[in-house]
Parts: C-alpha cells; structure tokens; sequence
C-alpha cells in the first residue's frame, strides 16, 4: 500500500486533502523526463522562456480568489491579508526582468588573438523543497530563476500545503510549459532522502528547519550537488534612542505576529534602547491587545491559529520557561479554544527577559516576542549577534550612518532600517551560521542556479 500524505486543516483539525506519495520509481521516471526535457528548455532564447513564466504568473494570479481561502484552510492565514499574489508577481516578475542582464557572458578585458568569455549555464534538474510558511512566496523564490535560466524544475511542497504545489503545477500547464519542465510531486521523507542520495538532482534548494537542512545534506553527502538552505531564524531588532517610536510600533507588531509569527524573517526579539524604553513597551502592548485571534475565514479575524497544534504548544513552553525565570507577560489575552493540543494561541509579549530564556535564544517561529533593555549599541550589537542564526535583523533610526556603521557588525544576510520583514527581489535572500547557506533572488540568485563555463578560443595561430 503506498504512503499517503494527509494534510490535516489546523482550522478544525478535519482532513483537508490526501494525496498518495510517490515511490521511488515513480519519481525516477518525473526525474528522467526532467532530464530529457532540459536541453531542449535550455536552447529556447531567454526571451521565449520568460513568455512561459510569465504567462504561469498570470494564471497564478487568476486564481487569487480561490487561494486565499485554500491557503487558510491549509495553514491558518486569516484570508483578510487576501494571499500572497502581490509578492509572487513582484519577485516572479523582477527575476524575469533580469535574467537577459543576469544571465549575459562575462567578459575579461581583451586579449589580442583569443575570444574569451565566461557563460552561465544551467545545472540541469533542479529540486525545490518547499515549506509551508509562505506557499507561494518561497517556492517562487526559486522555481521562477531556476527556469529563466534553462534548468528544469521539480517541486516537492510541504504535506501541510500541499494544493500549493497542484496550484503551480495548473499554473506551468496553462501557460503551456513544455512536458517535463516543471513538474510538481508528492513525496515522504525517505523517499526524498533516497532520491537525493541517489545522484540524478543537480541542485536542491531547501527551506524549513535546521534538522531538515542537516538532513538534506547527509542524504546528498557524496552526490557533489550544490546544495541550497534557508533554514531558522531569531531575527532581532534594535531601537535606538532617535527613533519616531510610533513607526517602530506599527511596524514592529506587524513583524512579530503577522502569520501568526510564522515568518522566516520574523521578529522574534527586540532590544529598546532605554531612553525610549517605556514609551515603546507601552504602545506595543496596547497595538499587540488589538488583535483577534479566530477562525481565518473570518474577516474579522486578525490572528489565525498556527499551522500545527504542536508548534503552539512550543510557544507556550517558551512562554512557561520564562515566566519561571522572572519574566512578565503583558498580554495575556483570553482565547477560545488556547490550551495544551490546539493550534490556536493569543499572542504574547514578554519583558524581563534575558539570554537564559529559550524565548531569546531558540526559535520560536509563533507569536511571541521578548523585549529587552539596553543602554548602548554595543550592547544592542553584542546581544543582536548571540545566537545561532543570521536571517535579518532591523535598526529603527533616522540615522542611516550610524544604521549602517551598526549593520557592518552584526552577523546576518540582511539588515533593514525602519523597516522589516521584506524580501526585496532586487537585494540578495541569504543566511550565516544555522540560517544556512547559499542565496536566492537578485542577479547572485542566478548565480546560484547556473555554474560558471569558460570559453578560451585562440583564433590566431
């Protein structure tokens, strides 16, 4: 009997969809079309492969309507935020756009009788192992580039979203994408563990879990492919003693909870300078008790629950270990249905806090946010740079110099100011320490999904 990938709605816990997993054989057949479509692909112009993309966009975006509920039903986003289309064309579309320019020869200074020049070519079959956080966003992160720039594409998507990956699939298809190109499968764990140990994917780009990275790199020990991972975060922020505090709120209440916290590039904890301490806890306190946590089919509803009933009860572990160690809740707002088991969970903030707390320290990936005192930007910076992870972090003044002589020294792939949350198509996606490795988007993200070939032809001899 074949594994079945049940996706279980954290809505009311019923079973949304259920799609049989395929065997190993059966994805070595998806790869082998893959592999005989590629060349093919590939010597289409850049200009003729981008009418594809583009045209699989257009279709994604005329399925907006029905996304945004499917997506609620699969992961908890409240369907007044109305999906992810916005960000989908925009990445889709810049990626796109740049591929002639990314994509052209490099060319060194002249040399008298020999054309030289470095081509970027693709790397073949590429796997895209997608998460469950942002459906659309982070799969096309990838799919779309990895295309442009004449690979073949495979997505596997997470069990718990998994109609994203059939919604791609209707996308290529009506675009007209040639048979083989793109290719959407449903796989278990060591199914796609062998297939990556098994030599036949050129490139795999992994977003989830530091456990799922380690992972994915020990089932592709020995292959030699490239290999790219956006795996935790503990994303922090810093505000400084000038900042227009009223913004930093806005702002950084959205950063923290928005998605219910399930954020790659989330705020998980924010250090207040402490000349404008108590002012900023006070007015996010009160932005953060304006929230409705309920069903997210319903308007109304502001907050949805989390994706999976065990990844609140790591937000409210989190919040039970600090609150032993003398740190104070100020929300602690009354839930329907908030207990020990269930995906819905009130959002919290936590002050007295420090780096003894694991909600300071490990990934909460929830609706929790601890807010810290400081008294400098040494202090800021020291505190900004003690963890495992280095997705982004955001600097809140009207300062850019000193933002930017503060940015030079933190450990991160991104530093925002007066902003966050945000992946700009046009700025490099990429991680330090446990966050990972590799990058995506921008004209480095091509360079992560073609490899380097040079040309020396001598012409005199």
């Amino acid at each position: 009997m074949s594994e079945v990938a049940r996706l279980i709605s954290p809505i009311d816990g019923s079973v949304y969809a259920e799609r049989a997993c395929l065997d190993l054989g059966q994805v070595q057949a998806v790869v082998s079309a893959a592999r005989q479509a590629q060349a093919g692909w590939a010597a289409l112009s850049i200009a003729e492969r981008a009418k594809y993309c583009s045209a699989a966009l257009a279709a994604l975006a005329a399925m907006n309507d029905e996304l945004v509920p499917e997506i609620a039903w699969q992961m908890g986003r409240p369907v007044r935020y109305g999906g992810e289309n916005g960000g989908v064309q925009e990445r889709g579309q810049y990626m796109i756009n740049i591929a002639e320019e990314a994509l052209k020869p490099l060319v060194p200074e002249e040399k008298d009788g020999f054309r030289r020049y470095v081509k970027h070519v693709p790397l073949g079959v590429v796997m895209v192992i997608a998460p469950w956080n942002y459906p659309y966003l982070t799969a096309v992160n990838t799919i779309i580039p990895a295309l442009m720039a004449g690979n073949t594409v495979i997505l596997k998507h997470a069990t718990q979203t998994l109609l994203a990956g059939e919604r791609f699939a209707k996308a290529f298809e009506i675009a007209g994408l040639p048979k083989g190109v793109f290719s959407n499968v449903v796989l278990g764990h060591a199914t796609t563990e062998a297939l990556l140990a098994s030599g036949t994917i050129d490139h795999v780009n992994f977003t989830g879990s530091v456990g799922g990275g380690r992972a994915i790199e020990k089932a592709a020990a020995g292959t030699f492919m490239s290999i790219g991972l956006e795996l935790g975060g503990k994303d922090p922020a810093y505000v400084l003693p000038d900042v227009n505090v009223e913004h930093a709120v806005a702002n950084l209440v959205d950063g923290a909870f928005f998605n219910s916290g399930q954020c790659c590039c989330g705020i998980e904890r924010i250090y207040v300078h402490e000349a404008v301490y108590d002012k900023f806890v006070d007015g996010f306190v009160d932005l953060t008790s304006q929230y409705v946590v309920g069903n997210p089919l319903d308007a109304s509803s502001t907050l949805g629950p989390m994706a999976h009933a065990r990844f609140a009860d790591l937000i409210r572990e989190q919040k039970a270990e600090a609150l032993r160690k003398g740190a104070k809740a100020h929300i602690n707002m009354q839930v329907e249905n908030d207990r020990a088991g269930s995906p819905y969970i009130a959002p919290e903030v936590l002050t007295n806090v420090d780096h003894q707390m694991g909600v300071m320290r490990e990934e909460s990936f929830g609706p929790i946010v601890g807010i810290m005192k400081v008294r400098s930007d040494e202090e800021a910076v020291a505190l900004m740079n003690d963890s495992n992870f280095g997705l982004t972090a955001s600097l809140w003044t009207p300062d850019t110099d000193r933002a930017a002589n503060i940015a030079d020294q933190i450990e991160t792939g991104t530093v925002f100011m007066n902003r966050c949350d945000y992946l700009d198509p046009g700025l490099v996606w990429t991680g330090v320490k446990d966050t990972g490795k590799g990058a995506s988007l921008s004209s480095i993200g091509y360079g992560n999904l073609t490899r380097p070939k040079s040309y020396h032809l001598r012409e005199k001899i």
